[in-house]
């Protein structure tokens, strides 16, 4: 059966054959079961992952699983666009992502190495292929989120502080009973987006719901089955995004929110980071 043009091929066992020109990329599909609609209700076809988001998956994968050792070196850009049957540009993506996030770092001219290896249970309990997608969406959350809670500050009623303050009793009391507690924390951050008597954050994070909901599963998940001071880590960071809201300081909320979003990135990719 003939492959479709945006699905990465796996690697070949071929090094030497030559990269394809670029095929074009199209924009992410989201991870969501129920498919998005145009204002006349009718369905917008799903499209693919991109090539970069797929390359990053597959070597991220790799790493973790322990084909690449930490400060080992990864196949040139060379032979892995022969590899996976993909452009330069493709390959130069998803590396800067790699390192970005901190997994790789590069020396110029003497290619890419594993800088740290992210934790197995990542890959066991991402959702499939939505690696690469978890990621960018804790980058559009911290500037979406941050904002959000600098207005909860400024706009927050009774009612506001009572259904963030219910949601972190529910958080709190997970973590005493070793369970995982996502959906307490969607419901604080859902509370926060509700203080801000915007709709559109309340709309911005209703259409990420999907892929925050996993994120959370995912990352607290990974604190679950590491020490238990992450996870009173984790609690302390909503508590004090609360405390700064509830006290009507916008810009310490801000601050709190999005320091708390990236501690959580990096708490996915590095099973050793503590801030």
């Amino acid at each position: 059966m003939k492959k479709a043009r945006n699905e990465l091929p796996q690697p070949s066992t071929e090094p030497g054959t030559p990269a394809p020109a670029d095929a074009a990329r199209p924009a992410d599909a989201s991870l969501s079961s129920h498919p998005p609609r145009n204002a006349e209700g009718f369905r917008i076809p799903e499209r693919p992952p991109r090539l970069a988001d797929q390359l990053y998956d597959q070597l991220l994968q790799q790493i973790i699983q322990g084909k690449y050792p930490e400060e080992s070196r990864l196949p040139s850009e060379f032979d892995l666009c022969a590899a996976f049957g993909v452009s330069r540009p493709v390959v130069r993506e998803a590396l800067f992502r790699l390192q970005t996030d901190g997994v790789v770092v590069s020396q110029r001219g003497a290619g890419s190495y594993v800088r740290r290896r992210p934790s197995p249970e990542l890959v066991r309990l991402a959702p499939i292929g939505g690696l690469a997608e978890l990621v960018r969406c804790m980058e559009l959350r911290r500037a979406i989120e941050g904002d959000a809670a600098y207005m909860a500050a400024l706009r927050r009623n009774d009612d506001d502080l009572a259904a963030m303050e219910s949601a972190l009793t529910d958080m709190q009391r997970a973590l005493d009973n070793r369970q995982v507690g996502n959906e307490a924390d969607f419901r604080f951050h859902q509370a926060i987006a509700l203080a801000c008597r915007n709709d559109l954050f309340v709309t911005a994070l209703q259409s990420l719901a999907t892929q925050i909901f996993d994120y959370m599963r995912v990352m607290r998940s990974l604190a679950l089955a590491s020490a238990a001071s992450r996870g009173r880590q984790v609690q302390r960071e909503h508590e004090r995004i609360f405390q700064a809201i509830r006290d009507e300081k916008p810009d310490e909320a801000r601050d709190a929110m999005r320091e708390h979003i990236n501690n959580s990135r990096m708490r996915t990719l590095d099973e050793t980071f503590a801030p």
